[in-house]
């Protein structure tokens, strides 16, 4: 993941894409939208089964990128944050036997 987040920093530093924190956030949000959209789209808004489309891939990759450039403003090491995260699902599976969040 550290290899994921430095390319996405050097193409950030090389095409000079420095916007504020409260930006990325909303670009974040945009592109999580229009996953939503996408997959929305595909199933006749939940009257067909799902296909996965090329275009849903390249706003799931569009997320990831724009997740990326967050965590690396916060200078967050998203490998760590990971598996933080799946140690606390399977704790709350022993539990709760669910990942419903608390």
């Amino acid at each position: 993941m550290q290899k994921l987040q430095k390319k996405v920093q050097g193409f950030f530093q090389d095409n000079n894409l420095e916007l504020s924190v409260e930006h990325r956030v909303v670009d974040l949000m945009s592109e999580v939208g229009e996953l939503s959209k996408e997959i929305l789209l595909s199933t006749s808004y939940g009257k067909s089964e799902f296909k996965s489309t090329d275009n849903l891939k390249n706003e799931l990759g569009d997320v990831f990128y724009s997740l990326i450039v967050l965590a690396n403003y916060f200078d967050i090491d998203m490998e760590e944050i990971l598996d933080q995260t799946l140690v606390k699902y399977s704790k709350r599976m022993k539990e709760k036997s669910d990942l419903v969040a608390e």
